[in-house]
């Protein structure tokens, strides 16, 4: 009967890892491709809130909750729309009432988008909350702000350059910023309008 050798043990000890080794790849590549295919990919531009404050000036923070797939904060491109948002989420679920949603608005740094569902909040013979028909002036275009007292389409343009060039407004004493808006005027339309 033929003796084992010494070095028998060390090749039997490297056998054993290269097997361990492509028994580990092989699993991981069972789980990537498993994923792929159910195409339940973990969002690419989800930030946890602590990170929030770091934006670069060209990204939108957005917070999107609702009938999403998945819901939370997500950083999109400048120039993007509710439904970029809504897409990051995985998009919506069979409750989404999309109805309820303007899809092609332009986003703002740092939205909250809420996708209601189907009869959400709505009960049988409740009345409709009331709505309110101020004016946004972060979403308000020409027409809508010309509609203002003592707005006329000089004013509005400012109000829209002055959104454009600086971001959101914080609140509407904000517009005493805006050139050609004094104390008396904005007194004139502070009940019109909102943030």
């Amino acid at each position: 009967m033929p003796q084992p050798t010494s070095s028998s043990a060390p090749r039997t000890l490297r056998l054993s890892i290269g097997a361990a080794v492509v028994l580990g790849l092989v699993v991981l590549s069972a789980a990537v491709g498993l994923g792929i295919m159910r195409g339940q990919a973990a969002p690419t531009e989800f930030v946890p809130v602590a990170d929030a404050s770091a934006a670069p000036s060209g990204d939108l923070y957005v917070h999107v909750l609702g009938a999403v797939q998945s819901p939370g904060l997500y950083v999109l491109d400048l120039d993007s729309r509710v439904v970029d948002a809504v897409a990051a989420a995985g998009g919506t679920t069979d409750q989404a009432d999309l109805a309820a949603v303007n899809l092609a608005r332009v986003l703002a740094d740092g939205e909250q988008i809420v996708v209601p569902s189907i009869g959400a909040g709505v009960e049988a013979g409740a009345p409709a909350a009331p709505t309110d028909d101020r004016i946004d002036l972060n979403t308000a275009d020409q027409t809508a702000l010309e509609t203002l007292p003592r707005i006329g389409p000089a004013l509005a343009e400012r109000i829209i350059s002055w959104r454009e060039e600086n971001g959101r407004f914080g609140s509407v004493d904000d517009l005493l910023a805006v050139p050609g808006i004094g104390e008396k005027l904005l007194a004139g339309i502070r009940e019109g309008v909102r943030v």
